[in-house]
């Protein structure tokens, strides 16, 4: 503060009016949500709002970085909640620097802990993992009373119980320019989007939500969902993807929210991601969840290969897997099972069993095809570093990768893995159906065991299911026209 009571000079060397009435503006950035309207954009905006704060958000999945909507911010935040968000939030932050070279700059997010020490080289001043709402109000606050905040104050990762407010959506793009539910029938829905709950119980040692959370899972309260699915539904959303990382890590507190909400919106559709061993456990709620409109489940499966499940500790074996699908199936419930098929344990054998056991169970048009290509990432923190002789299988971290690269000893694997992984990319471009698709890779996964690939005309693909129009594909190389947001 100057001697002056009523004004203050701010990072940017700027004099503004201190008080209630300072203004100060915040612009809250979102690289990549799977084409999903960001509840993380949303809340923190409540937040920020609720204090008096002038808040603007982008969404380079849909927005240029425009110039125009960066001018005057003080405080800008980029939420990283996943790995693709993250590749393109590092490309972008240099292009923020040069708009706003005195302005705060903050990354928020689950792949913003593990990534600090890169995210610190490129000017984040502050970095905010987990429940990041109270973090991130108290440095707009400390900004506006124009404390210096070059060094964090506050923790970088904060667990504990938050008060969740209605998410303010006002300031993002409309529904209708996100991702839609694409119906077996060819009809669309406009799709909202929900987290009723954060964090995970689980520790898989894959997953990018264990660093952060370690066991810990926080709820959003019933009503606090109820408020945001109406403001989705005034916006025309006719199906409500439930973004939890696993809706029944409460099944009380999930089911509640499904009984609140077919109550009030009886035609409303859902979608939502469960273990495999949570179907099993609380397989007496799929037919209230069916009853409540559920569509389809999303299930990390990741693998068929009971080894490659233990090393990720995931909980679950193939013979369950094939369980909870016979249960969801019972239920009428389609199951979306996701893979990580390219790991260092996987061999050309165990991918063609992947495929067989896709068709056997009759499942190929319930899988994108993307997700018979992923390679598994290993950012900073993972926790598969902890695995006993997982280490000298990895190289040193790759900062460009935001991960530790790894080639399989076996060059064939990584060979077919980047042959499919172009081939099903072109193929979801040229609109080719995923049984269509499948048969290519099909034929070239024989082939890379000098194989003649079984001929697939009597072939039972399943029946088309739901699904969103973004495959769920979050640990992608950024795309030219991501990358050309900024």
């Amino acid at each position: 503060m100057d001697s002056r009571s009523d004004t203050y000079v701010c990072e940017d060397g700027e004099e503004r009016q201190a008080g209630a009435a300072a203004r100060f503006e915040v612009v809250l950035i979102n690289p990549y949500e799977l084409g999903r309207q960001p509840f993380a954009l949303a809340e923190p905006a409540a937040w920020l709002k609720r204090d008096g704060f002038e808040v603007r958000c982008i969404d380079l999945s849909l927005q240029k970085l425009d110039p125009d909507l960066l001018r005057g911010a003080q405080l800008v935040a980029l939420y990283v909640g996943m790995h693709t968000a993250t590749r393109i939030a590092v490309e972008a932050l240099p292009r923020i620097r040069a708009l706003l070279p005195r302005a705060h700059l903050c990354v928020y997010g689950l792949y913003a802990p593990m990534n600090q020490d890169l995210l610190r080289g490129l000017g984040v001043k502050t970095i905010l993992g987990g429940e990041f709402e109270p973090g991130l109000a108290d440095l707009a606050r400390r900004l506006r009373a124009g404390e210096a905040c070059d060094t964090q104050a506050g923790p970088v990762v904060h667990l504990g119980k938050i008060d969740f407010l209605t998410p303010d959506r006002s300031s993002l793009p409309g529904l209708e320019r996100y991702a839609h539910l694409l119906l077996h029938d060819g009809k669309k829905r406009r799709l909202g989007f929900i987290e009723a709950s954060r964090g995970c119980k689980h520790l898989c040692r894959h997953c990018p939500v264990v660093p952060v959370y370690q066991g810990k899972f926080r709820v959003v309260p019933v009503p606090v969902v109820m408020a945001d699915i109406a403001q989705q539904v005034r916006a025309g959303a006719a199906h409500i993807s439930f973004g939890d990382p696993d809706f029944f890590n409460g099944s009380t507190h999930a089911m509640k929210v499904l009984a609140a909400m077919h109550a009030e919106y009886p035609d409303l559709s859902f979608d939502a991601t469960i273990k495999i061993q949570h179907i099993i456990a609380h397989a007496e709620l799929l037919p209230k969840l069916k009853a409540a409109g559920c569509l389809f489940l999303t299930a990390a499966v990741e693998s068929v290969d009971d080894q490659v499940l233990h090393h990720l500790a995931k909980n679950h074996t193939r013979a369950d897997f094939e369980r909870a699908l016979q249960l969801c199936r019972e239920a009428g419930i389609a199951m979306a099972p996701t893979f990580v098929p390219f790991t260092p344990w996987t061999t050309l054998e165990g991918y063609l069993e992947l495929l067989r056991t896709l068709l056997r169970l009759r499942l190929v048009e319930a899988v994108p095809p993307i997700q018979l290509c992923i390679r598994l990432l290993v950012p900073e923190g993972s926790w598969l570093l902890q695995l006993p002789g997982f280490r000298e299988m990895i190289a040193p971290f790759d900062a460009k990768l935001l991960g530790y690269p790894w080639r399989h000893a076996d060059p064939r694997v990584d060979g077919l893995q980047q042959t499919l992984q172009a081939l099903a990319a072109q193929g979801e471009q040229q609109g080719l159906a995923r049984s269509e698709i499948f048969a290519q890779i099909w034929q070239l996964a024989h082939a890379a065991l000098g194989l003649r690939s079984p001929p697939l005309a009597s072939a039972d693909f399943g029946e088309p299911i739901a699904h969103l129009s973004e495959p769920w594909y979050c640990c992608a190389e950024p795309t030219e026209q991501q990358l050309q947001s900024f």
